[in-house]
């Protein structure tokens, strides 16, 4: 059999499904992989541009702000590709335990997987919290203010530091996400890795998690990982692509029985 019709029938015989995804997901949305090649951050030093510095230095804070413009004009207005409209098909057949994603563009929720499915490892592009009084505001408001002129935007109600509510260099993970990810890797009879390097850790844990705790793995990306020996089903084909396919022949069993 080929890989589609092992792994569709994998999803059809499993409780619950984890899907894991990376940079590489969304890149059919033509989202750039930001640390790719001529990716955003080959023109930032990301080094410079850690927590700790965004603290305490205005240039830096100024700096990190331009970069920050950049990824939210290469995203805000982004589409799902066929990738994400089949991780919904799967939470609509009752299959999907939850998303864990590395991304921090909001696609999985735009293609109408609940929020509460979705544990963002990484953050959110789509909102910016103050470090001072813990307001939270649109990502737009940031946006618009930087058109204006402004080059470091601040809180409306206590003019404090505005932060883009994604995971910096030299910032702790989100405790709740990243405990919650643990738990439900360990807990899922299916972990379907798509679009991810699996490098980057914590998240990269992840796939082991659910395999020592007896999941079957499936691992979908371009290029190799260090995890690609643990796979039961390794496949190096578009990941958008492929999932459409796999779901859509789920659907074909599900129905048949």
């Amino acid at each position: 059999m080929d890989h589609i019709e092992v792994v569709a029938e994998m999803i059809v015989n499993s409780k619950k499904v984890v899907v894991f995804t990376g940079a590489g997901f969304s890149t059919e949305s033509d989202v750039p992989d930001f640390r790719g090649t001529n990716g955003i951050w080959t023109k930032f030093d990301p080094d410079e541009l850690n927590l700790p510095n965004f603290l305490r230095r205005e240039d830096i804070r100024e700096k990190y702000w331009q970069v920050h413009k950049l990824f939210w004009e290469a995203v805000k207005d982004a589409k799902p590709n066929t990738g994400h409209y089949a991780v919904t098909e799967l939470y609509k057949l009752g299959k999907l335990d939850c998303v864990i994603t590395q991304n921090t563009d909001g696609l999985h929720q735009k293609s109408g997987t609940p929020d509460e499915k979705v544990l963002e490892l990484h953050g959110t592009m789509h909102w910016v919290d103050c470090l001072d009084c813990h307001k939270r505001y649109p990502r737009d408001y940031a946006h618009q203010k930087m058109l204006a002129g402004v080059k470091v935007p601040r809180c409306e109600k206590c003019n404090g530091i505005l932060k883009p509510a994604t995971v910096a260099y030299g910032q702790s993970m989100p405790e709740r996400e990243t405990r919650e990810a643990e738990i439900r890797s360990g807990g899922c009879d299916l972990f379907l890795a798509a679009g991810s390097s699996l490098v980057v850790y914590p998240a990269a844990q992840m796939p082991i998690v659910a395999k020592q705790n007896g999941a079957k793995l499936v691992i979908m990306n371009f290029t190799e990982t260090p995890h690609d020996h643990y796979a039961d089903v390794l496949i190096t084909e578009k990941t958008g692509e492929t999932l459409s396919k796999i779901v859509a022949r789920v659907k074909e069993k599900i129905k048949a029985k």
